[in-house]
């Protein structure tokens, strides 16, 4: 049974705040390994509330929609829960719910990636002195 203090909010024990910062919602919810990076995302306008751009300071509700760009993947979901604690990935995944339209996009960019680079082997290593030699003799014969 959880603490209750004179307001009858539920205490952070479990985690569970009324008010929480974008930012932190964004670490607690494990999108960001630091809330330095989480900032530094929602001011560079990588993350949207709603659709509209937001400050590192807006206070998230249950409800919302948050679009999140982490590099070439972009998240779409929707707040079910609020926290500002840093838990484990078991308990960060149940404070938000994404969209099916979202995982399907991350799946076939994760494939087309994937393909991408099967396409293109990259080399086993650096390259041995008869590489290199050979490399030097290739660039000077066209000079």
């Amino acid at each position: 049974m959880a603490v209750t203090s004179g307001d009858e909010r539920p205490t952070a024990a479990r985690g569970a705040v009324a008010r929480v910062r974008l930012d932190k919602w964004l670490w607690a919810a494990r999108f960001f390994k630091t809330r330095a990076l989480a900032n530094e995302a929602v001011t560079g306008g990588k993350v949207h509330v709603g659709g509209q751009r937001c400050k590192p300071s807006h206070t998230v509700h249950v409800g919302e929609v948050v679009q999140i760009q982490r590099g070439p993947e972009e998240y779409r979901v929707t707040v079910t829960a609020l926290s500002d604690r840093r838990g484990p990935a078991s308990v960060a995944a149940l404070l938000y719910e994404e969209t099916a339209e979202s995982r399907q996009q991350r799946e076939a960019l994760r494939e087309q990636r994937r393909l991408e680079r099967s396409a293109m082997p990259q080399p086993a290593g650096r390259p041995t002195k008869q590489d290199r030699r050979r490399i030097v003799r290739f660039t000077q014969s066209d000079a």
